[in-house]
């Protein structure tokens, strides 16, 4: 028998990441994606409405969301789903059901205007695209190699 546990979202965030260390000292970001669906009615109106997914990334890519990512961005994300529960200091048992990122992909350019954090960092055309080597040999790449998150340029 075989299991799937996969996401993928198209979203804008909802608020500023928010990035911050373990005890162990790993990197861990939080932030929110909004996507939104709209379709006809039986009465043939349009209706619309937006779904609100909550996001964690670790470790390179925690701080690459920390870097990069501001309120209002689109994005695409994918990972894992993960629900995790807790007893509040209420004592009421909690649940928080999220996305775990394994890839992002910014899919706009921050905009110049004031909108979102003011700690937004300048957009830099370079860090989004690796620099061109010159060719060395015409083999094809091989597709099971593994990118590494090391290995991104940004």
């Amino acid at each position: 028998m075989y299991s799937l546990n996969r996401a993928m979202v198209i979203g804008n965030l909802t608020r500023d990441p928010e990035v911050r260390k373990t005890s162990t000292g790993q990197s861990v970001c939080s932030f929110s994606v909004a996507t939104n669906r709209s379709w006809t009615g039986q009465d043939g109106t349009k209706q619309e409405a937006s779904d609100f997914h909550n996001v964690v990334a670790w470790a390179k890519l925690a701080e690459i969301c920390g870097q990069y990512l501001t309120k209002g961005r689109k994005v695409y994300i994918d990972g894992r789903m993960q629900t995790r529960d807790w007893e509040g200091q209420d004592g009421v048992r909690r649940y928080r059901t999220e996305i775990v990122a394994e890839n992002m992909i910014i899919l706009d350019r921050p905009s110049s205007g004031t909108s979102g954090s003011s700690a937004a960092k300048p957009f830099s055309p370079a860090a989004f695209t690796p620099p061109v080597a010159p060719v060395q040999d015409d083999r094809a790449p091989n597709p099971d190699d593994e990118i590494k998150i090391e290995d991104i340029p940004f």
